[in-house]
């Protein structure tokens, strides 16, 4: 949690219940209502309401951040410093929604690393062959099938963290979090062009590194 001097990401992970009260912005949506509330009291000097920030958010910041940046350890980082920006400039925040004001916030440190540390790792993705994310396997699991994915994981691995971060920035927050043109470019602070020709140049530039392993992707739904 945040407490005085320095912060330590909330190892709760149950979001606080916010109750009686009021924010100034009138919304509909009770996620972005109790954010409003927990970012007025922070705002009015409360820890315990940013620290509930922080418990909301921390998860969804670092699995967006992760896939930006080159190992867990980066991503924590970068989620850590976005929470000590959001914490200083708390007053900077001029309404709309919370969760991209921090989702923005985290993207930008993510991108400031990746700027400091130019140099690419051997293993730049290593989260994308931990296959602890997946659900188990039942007793019809092909292992045949199952070391296919692990290889096409390992491709597209090396394929990400070959492009440009501004590419895989784009691209990440297209295709796999879902965001369109218009969220991306408020979120990333560039012009719905630039955010358009990030993903076309991207996805251009990972045809071209998967062109010798087409054969992976092939059938993949089947």
């Amino acid at each position: 949690m945040l407490d005085s001097p320095r912060l330590t990401i909330a190892a709760r992970r149950v979001a606080p219940v916010v109750q009686d009260a009021r924010p100034s912005e009138a919304v509909e949506d009770p996620i972005q209502r109790r954010d409003l509330i927990l970012l007025e009291r922070a705002r009015d000097g409360s820890l315990d309401a940013f620290n509930d920030l922080v418990e909301c958010y921390q998860d969804h910041l670092f699995a967006l951040v992760a896939r930006m940046v080159p190992d867990r350890d980066q991503a924590g980082d970068a989620v850590q410093e976005a929470f000590f920006s959001a914490y200083r400039n708390m007053r900077s925040f001029r309404g709309g929604s919370v969760r991209s004001w921090l989702s923005r916030i985290a993207i930008n440190a993510a991108m400031d690393q990746q700027r400091l540390k130019k140099r690419r790792p051997s293993q730049p993705y290593p989260e994308f062959e931990d296959e602890s994310w997946q659900p188990p396997a039942g007793d019809e699991a092909d292992p045949v099938r199952t070391a296919m994915q692990g290889e096409r994981a390992r491709v597209l691995n090396a394929a990400l963290g070959s492009i440009t971060p501004d590419q895989r920035q784009a691209i990440v927050l297209f295709d796999v979090e879902g965001y369109d043109y218009a969220e991306i470019a408020e979120l990333t602070g560039v012009s719905l062009g630039t955010v358009k020709s990030r993903i076309h140049r991207g996805r251009l530039a990972l045809r071209d590194r998967l062109e010798g392993s087409i054969g992976l992707f092939r059938g993949e739904g089947d």
